[in-house]
């Protein structure tokens, strides 16, 4: 096993982070309809069954792309406290900028049931870590802010609020909430 930058250990060949990257391109590009074993294939310029000796089915190839993209939460939500004199806003404003610019990765992360058995060991920790730190340490308060931060960035991404609302001013009514 190598260690990675989940902090936990996973090991990836060099072909499952072709794939892993291919898979990422493809769903930024054309939504969870261009995630198929097929279309990876085809981007990666090998037949589809060749695929299946690298990833064995379309779950692993969602979870290889699941995974990059909670290492990258944790990253941006880790930058983004680091040196704040305000960890709470600048939480926020790191988690609602990772969403809207990753709408697709994001519900794919997000909207369905989560298969932490694939997850890297420690991965899903390392991702909460910041909301924890922000909420000093109170589980139940981290998971209220997560799921306040999801609402409002679901219905965003998914068009949901009336073109004249004020989001920075439901955030920061959220926000207060929490302080």
């Amino acid at each position: 096993m190598a260690e990675n930058s989940t902090g936990g250990t996973q090991t990836l060949t060099e072909r499952q982070r072709q794939i892993a990257a291919a898979a990422r391109a493809l769903l930024d590009a054309e939504g969870p309809e261009g995630l198929t074993m097929r279309r990876v294939a085809d981007a990666l310029g090998i037949k589809a069954p060749s695929l299946y000796k690298h990833v064995p089915d379309k779950t692993a190839l969602e979870l290889l792309v699941v995974a990059g993209g909670f290492v990258e939460v944790a990253e941006a939500l880790e930058a983004a406290t680091a040196d704040a004199a305000e960890p709470l806003p600048a939480l926020a404003k790191a988690y609602r900028d990772y969403a809207v610019a990753h709408p697709h990765l994001y519900r794919l992360m997000n909207y369905q049931p989560l298969r932490r058995d694939l997850l890297p060991p420690g991965l899903e920790e390392r991702a909460a870590m910041p909301l924890l730190a922000a909420t000093g340490h109170d589980g139940d308060k981290a998971r209220a802010l997560w799921a306040f931060a999801h609402g409002m960035v679901s219905l965003e991404i998914d068009g949901r609020f009336p073109p004249d609302a004020d989001l920075p001013a439901a955030w920061k009514a959220g926000l207060a909430t929490f302080v």
